[in-house]
């Protein structure tokens, strides 16, 4: 499954918010340095699908704010 997001790296809170069939907002804490905004949206997006962060893979957007991640 790929889904659509638009993240906000540096935000106060961690949250996942559902705005669409398969579109998503993400709020990390973590800065956008390093792929450690990446890695937390990865983490982030398992603990929502109740999936391994293994399991999701950054498909586009390695560097851009709209994101497309793949669920397998």
């Amino acid at each position: 499954m790929l889904i659509a997001v638009k993240a906000h790296p540096d935000s106060g809170e961690d949250l996942v918010e559902k705005i669409g069939e398969n579109r998503f907002v993400v709020s990390v804490k973590e800065p956008p340095v390093q792929g450690r905004a990446n890695l937390a949206i990865i983490r982030l997006l398992a603990k929502y699908f109740k999936v391994s962060p293994s399991k999701i893979r950054l498909v586009k957007g390695f560097r851009e704010r709209n994101k497309v991640f793949e669920i397998t």
